[in-house]
């Protein structure tokens, strides 16, 4: 299962998870004088530099906590095919991610509940909304 994790790539265009953020009126006169003086392209462009900067400054604290925790770091998918192995092999999963963990839209609620033990992920996790609410009690 190992093998279908992929580290996650820099900027993702079309895989981001959209989020809110409230600022105080000079922190975003601040974002936009930079924007407009041309050190970024918009206020997305400063909060997303703003962010990787940070994630870059606590890597050795975030690299310690990834292994200490037993997280998969990137992208993991699971297909049906997947899902159907472990449930042939008569194992059970604990998914633990940061970063994306997917669920092929094929997976039925049954195979799902069948075969994942629990799931956490730091993160976002897609999967069908019956498979969600089949795993509610599961995810962490």
């Amino acid at each position: 299962m190992a093998g279908n994790v992929q580290p996650l790539r820099p900027k993702l265009s079309g895989d981001t998870e959209k989020i809110t953020v409230n600022l105080g009126y000079v922190d975003l006169g601040h974002i936009d004088l930079l924007v407009q003086d041309g050190f970024y392209s918009n206020r997305t462009d400063f909060i997303r530099t703003a962010i990787r900067n940070q994630i870059e400054r606590h890597s050795e604290a975030t690299r310690q906590s990834v292994a200490r925790k037993s997280l998969d770091l990137g992208l993991q998918h699971f297909s049906r095919e997947d899902l159907e192995a472990i449930r042939k092999a008569g194992q059970r999963l604990d998914i633990r991610v940061l970063g994306l963990a997917s669920i092929a839209a094929d997976v039925t609620p049954e195979l799902a509940r069948a075969t994942i033990a629990s799931i956490s992920v730091l993160g976002a996790l897609q999967a069908s909304d019956a498979v969600k609410k089949a795993l509610a009690d599961r995810i962490r």
